[in-house]
């Protein structure tokens, strides 16, 4: 199994397809095999080498159960850290909700090794994770029936085994702080950026507004689709990826 090591952590990632690279980092419970069946390897894999990793905390990567193992800078060195061992100095990157939080990251503290960003369900001014730490409060397993209820479905068999192989003290660990408002980087982000949210998401608004202050994005947003909802409708949501990622390799 592919492992990078990060100061001691080791984050697992696995790569498909050929091209220019692509690192696709997963949201909030969920692991890099949520990309797969969502849609989006099958797809993006065409034109792209894809990089796809477990953030920490998650799937196969190293659980720490200390909060100050999941800081903003920690968790970008992390995607540093499997970048620096495939020897890719620059990479177009996709993340969806942590996933997006991670890339908003990159931003701040690597923009050279960032090509394009592609963010999903995350914004940059600061955000209270009580929410989470109130829905993990009644385990994954209630974890699990707050997502089911935002789908407004039963999740699938796998999404199921992903979410209730997660460590729950892990999870607690990683949502025991807050997230810092790190919008001061925004006018200084020139690489292109691709936003989007769903517009039932509470997110949706501050996703926008960040796509109006960057200096080179685009955003749009998925009708009637919340928070959990945006991130499964890659049918909705790849066309958009496609056509901007296509539009760069001719740039």
């Amino acid at each position: 199994m592919p492992y990078a090591e990060n100061k001691g952590i080791r984050i697992y990632y696995q790569v498909e397809g050929w091209g220019p690279p692509l690192v696709l980092v997963h949201g909030f419970t969920d692991n890099l095999e949520g990309w797969r069946e969502y849609g989006y390897v099958e797809e993006l894999k065409n034109e792209h080498r894809v990089v796809l990793l477990d953030s920490r905390g998650h799937g196969a990567s190293d659980k720490p159960h200390d909060p100050q193992a999941y800081s903003l800078e920690q968790r970008t060195t992390d995607v540093l850290t499997v970048l620096d061992d495939l020897g890719i100095d620059e990479a177009h990157y996709f993340g969806y909700s942590l996933g997006g939080w991670v890339g908003l990251g990159l931003a701040k503290y690597a923009p050279k090794r960032i090509r394009t960003m592609i963010i999903g369900g995350a914004q940059p001014y600061g955000q209270s994770m009580q929410l989470y730490r109130q829905a993990l409060a009644g385990g994954i397993e209630g974890w699990l029936a707050v997502v089911e209820k935002m789908l407004g479905s039963p999740a699938s068999a796998e999404t199921k085994e992903r979410f209730l192989s997660n460590d729950i003290r892990a999870l607690l660990a990683s949502v025991a702080n807050d997230r810092p408002d790190i919008s001061r980087i925004l006018p200084t982000t020139t690489m292109p950026c691709l936003l989007y949210a769903g517009e039932a998401d509470p997110l949706c608004p501050l996703i926008e507004r960040c796509g109006s202050e960057l200096p080179d994005a685009t955003f749009f947003s998925l009708h009637g689709l919340n928070h959990i909802q945006a991130t499964v409708r890659s049918d909705l949501v790849l066309p958009y990826v496609v056509e901007f990622l296509a539009k760069q390799e001719t740039v």
